[in-house]
């Protein structure tokens, strides 16, 4: 049995001093007044000094992984390995629950990711799949990034659904013109930080991704169906217009990852979507393509969740980040990087918020010295799986 105590516990409903957790195996049993700690006389007492103790983060769209499995264009590790070490940066980050996002892409002809093939992308399914059954620290997931260019490989995905490997599913349109890459210029940007190529190479490389077969309004549909009745949430990406929203919400779409303006940020929220907006966009100050501003948006109360995307320590400093400058309520800010996501891909009952007959997956953050927010203590199922002391 653990107790922790000596901090400020984030709840659901508010942020409650003088009182502590009781932890019993992998659940939480009791909060109790500080008063009561002395009873519980075998307990293993863990102290927070001072700091807060948080739900476990929940990260629902993720691609770190990839740097981890490939951390060089042409260069793959193993994918259990790359499984193993990644788990012990995430814990660091608070990060009990990835979801781990792997990309489904069709012929990439400006840039090349190894993890990026069919068959190391497959490799990674399996790997997240065999991670159930074998020793780990922290929940791995997959959320399967569909990109709707990518024909031949729709046998696959849907027989990972069938398998049940795949617990978030999102379709993608990256192509230059709409959504993320509505701005050519900016489009053509990207591309010249993978490779070099003239004015020339790049409008014959667009017209050729605009060109490109993709698989039929029908087939999302179908796919869509399939995943909803095994109970997989289902995503769209980089929305860029309200009809788009109502039509993917017709095919039961409940998530809007990264909407792309404020004004269709809005109009998810009013169809009943759940909004995601990417962390490292509150700490770089925008989007690195320039579109919504996570921290505009979250101000707006248009979003409902905040990921990791690229970078997991920005879980954390986002929120934190979030309090100092803006002033938002950190209460607030808690709930979208815990219950919020754990909602949004039906896993609310189990994770995500403190709470009697939850899982124990908690954190204790406390503040340094020079201001930044730490984790010092992760628990997840009543296991503690890291502890630091800084000196």
């Amino acid at each position: 049995m653990f107790i922790l105590t000596n901090g400020t516990i984030v709840t659901e409903e508010e942020m409650l001093s003088n009182h502590a957790i009781v932890v019993e195996g992998d659940t939480i049993v009791k909060i109790i007044h500080e008063d009561e700690v002395e009873q519980y006389i075998d307990a293993i007492i863990i102290n927070a000094n001072g700091g807060y103790i948080s739900p476990g983060f929940v990260d629902i769209h993720s691609d770190y992984i990839e740097t981890i499995v490939s951390p060089r264009p042409n260069s793959m590790m193993d994918m259990h390995l790359g499984l193993r070490e990644s788990e012990r940066i995430l814990m660091t980050h608070g990060i009990t629950t990835i979801f781990h996002s792997l990309s489904y892409y069709g012929d990439d002809k400006y840039s090349h990711k190894a993890i990026r093939n069919p068959e190391n992308v497959q490799k990674c399914v399996n790997a997240i799949n065999d991670s159930h059954n074998s020793r780990h620290l922290i929940r791995h997931r997959l959320h399967a990034r569909f990109e709707i260019d990518c024909v031949n490989q729709l046998p696959t995905l849907i027989e990972n659904i069938q398998d049940d490997k795949v617990h978030l599913l999102s379709f993608m349109d990256h192509t230059p013109g709409q959504g993320q890459y509505r701005n050519f210029e900016i489009y053509k940007q990207i591309m010249r930080g993978y490779k070099d190529m003239t004015d020339l190479e790049a409008d014959t490389l667009i017209a050729s991704q605009i060109e490109k077969e993709k698989i039929t309004l029908d087939q999302i549909e179908e796919i869509s169906k399939l995943a909803i009745e095994k109970n997989i949430a289902v995503a769209s990406h980089d929305d860029d217009e309200i009809e788009k929203l109502e039509l993917v919400k017709s095919y039961g779409t409940t998530i809007s990852e990264f909407p792309i303006t404020l004004d269709v940020a809005k109009a998810a929220k009013k169809l009943g979507l759940k909004t995601i907006a990417g962390a490292p966009n509150i700490l770089i100050g925008g989007s690195h393509t320039g579109n919504l501003s996570a921290a505009e948006a979250i101000q707006a109360r248009v979003i409902d969740i905040i990921c990791s995307d690229y970078y997991p320590p920005a879980m954390l400093h986002g929120i934190f980040e979030m309090n100092k400058k803006f002033d938002e309520s950190l209460h607030y800010l808690f709930q979208l990087v815990t219950i919020n996501p754990a909602r949004a891909v039906n896993m609310g009952h189990l994770i995500g918020s403190i709470k009697e007959n939850k899982k124990a997956d908690l954190l204790i953050i406390e503040q340094m010295d020079d201001g930044f927010p730490m984790i010092t203590t992760t628990m997840v199922d009543g296991k503690v799986i890291l502890q630091t002391n800084y000196r």
